[in-house]
């Protein structure tokens, strides 16, 4: 597994991923985006430095997608972001790629912290944040507007010496 910068020829994935109801309530996003739109913000953020969009590659296949976004020069700050698509998950992939996204937030950008939002809910995301070293910092009450309803949601962070092999 291997993550690489994110390419135009990979925003039919992308389409599909941002289009799935469930996934985009993760995410807190409404699970809606023409790919027309999705062309435009590809090359509108194209050389935005306050973002970074990977994909996880498996063997030369689209696994899912990895982001560093928010990205904060100054205070030395990102927010992470991941999703795996559904035939992969279960494989230890999400571990797998948010080292790897640490490991260049950390030592490419020279990141302090990396943080992220995750639903109280989402005990399996949370899981796998806390496993690979983000602690729990505080709950934001009715955070965000998913599947008809307000969601408290956890904010994690993690330090570079933090981070767990």
């Amino acid at each position: 597994m291997k993550i690489r910068p994110l390419e135009r020829n990979d925003l039919p994935f992308i389409h599909q991923l941002d289009n799935h109801k469930m996934t985009m309530a993760l995410w807190f996003e409404e699970p809606y985006e023409s790919i027309d739109e999705l062309t435009s913000l590809y090359d509108k953020h194209i050389h935005d430095n306050t973002e970074r969009r990977f994909v996880i590659d498996l063997d030369g296949e689209f696994a899912g997608v990895i982001e560093l976004v928010e990205i904060d020069y100054i205070h030395r700050t990102t927010e992470i972001q991941i999703i795996v698509r559904k035939a992969y998950q279960g494989q230890g992939l999400a571990k797998k790629a948010i080292r790897k996204g640490l490991d260049y937030a950390f030592n490419m950008l020279n990141m302090h912290k990396v943080y992220l939002y995750v639903d109280v809910d989402n005990q399996v995301g949370i899981h796998i944040y806390e496993g690979v070293g983000f602690v729990k910092e505080g709950v934001m009450r009715q955070q965000f507007y998913a599947n008809g309803a307000y969601h408290d949601s956890l904010f994690m962070g993690i330090f570079k010496d933090e981070v767990r092999p």
